[in-house]
């Protein structure tokens, strides 16, 4: 039996997955939740039952095709659709100077960053085109880094800029099948990953920075709005970011 709204969210175990799967499960969704952590994303799926929904937790690799396609088989097989995919999986190198990177700290960067988001995106045309009714939204994490890099950032940030690309492209590619799809852009969510920030973070210029952040809730509920579009309408790129951290301008 299909549930009647349907999220999936990758890299769901924390920080913005899990804020935004639970923001989706508030919000009536079902939730299929990927991760590499299998004791998280149990737990996010644990406090999205508590929300009286639906939930499916999928250990995932997101850069391995195989761990994808088990993955979306799955969902499929458990709630019948697929409604909304949020392509939220990632990961940053050691911030190291740009010629001391290893070959396999930039493989590990592109396989989570750019080669996981095409490969749920891959699967997920395969569901939301042949579904009925039709169609579906993707919804992929860009960055500030998909604008502007930070000192130390060649994997992360290409990748992000790369992320751009295949979303301009899966927006267009995916008109066919009704299915839309947008781009939030995320600067200084206060997460685990942005913890760092509380102790200053390097500038361009050399200093080390103490940067403002603002609540994760705030990007949730971008992604609920997001989502709950019609599909003849779509939210294309869409930024949301602490106000006073040091991009707008220079710096």
């Amino acid at each position: 039996m299909a549930a009647s709204k349907v999220a999936m969210v990758t890299g769901a175990g924390s920080g913005i997955g899990r804020a935004s799967a639970l923001a989706l499960a508030k919000a009536g969704y079902a939730v299929a939740l990927a991760g590499r952590r299998k004791d998280a994303i149990e737990a996010t799926a644990a406090a999205a039952r508590d929300l009286g929904v639906k939930t499916l937790a999928v250990p995932t690799d997101v850069g391995d095709p195989a761990s994808v396609k088990a993955l979306f088989a799955t969902t499929k097989e458990t709630f019948g659709r697929l409604d909304v995919l949020f392509n939220n999986a990632g990961m940053g190198a050691p911030p190291v100077a740009l010629e001391d990177l290893t070959y396999e700290q930039w493989k590990a960067v592109v396989d989570a960053n750019l080669t996981g988001v095409f490969l749920c995106t891959q699967e997920a045309f395969k569901i939301m085109k042949a579904q009925s009714p039709r169609g579906g939204r993707i919804i992929n994490n860009g960055s500030i880094s998909a604008h502007a890099p930070r000192p130390n950032s060649a994997p992360y940030t290409s990748t992000k800029h790369a992320v751009t690309g295949l979303t301009k492209s899966t927006s267009l590619d995916g008109r066919k099948y009704d299915i839309a799809c947008g781009q939030i852009d995320i600067g200084n969510a206060a997460t685990e990953m942005t913890e760092r920030m509380k102790n200053g973070v390097p500038q361009p210029n050399g200093e080390i920075m103490v940067e403002p952040t603002m609540d994760v809730q705030n990007v949730a509920n971008a992604i609920v709005h997001m989502a709950s579009l019609p599909l003849d309408a779509n939210i294309q790129f869409l930024t949301v970011m602490a106000t006073k951290m040091p991009w707008i301008g220079r710096g």
